[in-house]
């Protein structure tokens, strides 16, 4: 899995550059923003200031629009003009034309409609793809829904379906998930709660809207004392031992331990 950019990775709109220092400095990625963040009168400029950005290449993704958009030969030949080579494709959804891209790019595959999801397999099969991330919005509204949270402000079943397949997808070709946005700002608990679940899933980052929601999203994917404690107590207690053993009244085999080892790295 050659995703590592950290776990909080935020989105910037690409059109409003005194915003990119800022978010690269409270974030462990930035994700400039050339899609649903940026009128269609704003593009342009916003293509131009992306251009004119020294971000750090390692720390940034570029999302672009639909493969299918009139902006995507520009959204491109801005990218192939900076050091910028990790690509968000939105609304990714033909596995062939994400295959076709410039073979100097890398690729989060943005999996957010019906179409995207079902193919979900067979992009993360691609050997540019180093990511996906899954959207609900655009998902329910791909469905003819209105929304993808209930009252309470769970996701409905099949947001958290679309998650789940995402996340089975990337995992099942080596590849790193990241999950979804929360847009309630306000609703600090319910992010964490959602931050935890996807640390304890599998997935590899959280994408957020908000500088105030990185701190949240990194507390929840950092193991706490006694679980990494536990990790190397147990790793220790496995280097005397042949197959399953006992630790401290648990059956342990090879799924704990790489649960274990999962702790430790990203502690």
């Amino acid at each position: 899995m050659s995703f590592a950019m950290g776990p909080a990775l935020l989105f910037c709109p690409a059109d409003r550059p005194e915003r990119y220092a800022k978010a690269a400095e409270r974030a462990d990625a930035v994700i400039l923003d050339l899609e649903d963040a940026v009128s269609p009168d704003a593009k342009a400029a916003a293509r131009g200031h992306v251009i004119e950005s020294d971000l750090d290449p390692a720390r940034t993704i570029v999302r672009i629009n639909p493969l299918d958009s009139d902006h995507l030969a520009s959204d491109l030949s801005t990218v192939l003009q900076t050091d910028y080579r990790t690509v968000m494709v939105a609304k990714a959804e033909s596995a062939k034309r994400i295959g076709r891209l410039d073979p100097r790019l890398r690729v989060v595959a943005l999996c957010e409609t019906a179409r995207g999801v079902e193919r979900a397999e067979k992009i993360a099969a691609l050997e540019n793809v180093d990511a996906l991330m899954w959207g609900a919005e655009d998902l329910v509204a791909s469905l003819g829904g209105t929304s993808s949270r209930k009252r309470n402000g769970r996701y409905r079943d099949i947001a958290r379906y679309a998650r789940a397949r995402v996340l089975l997808a990337a995992g099942a070709h080596g590849r790193a998930a990241v999950d979804a946005v929360h847009l309630d700002i306000a609703d600090a608990k319910g992010l964490a709660r959602e931050a935890e679940d996807a640390a304890a899933t599998g997935f590899a980052a959280t994408a957020c809207i908000h500088p105030s929601q990185v701190e949240i999203i990194r507390a929840a994917y950092r193991p706490d004392a006694d679980t990494v404690a536990w990790a190397k107590a147990v790793l220790a207690a496995a280097e005397g031992e042949r197959g399953v053993f006992s630790f401290r009244g648990r059956m342990v085999d090879e799924p704990v331990l790489r649960h274990a080892r999962a702790v430790l790295g990203r502690a």
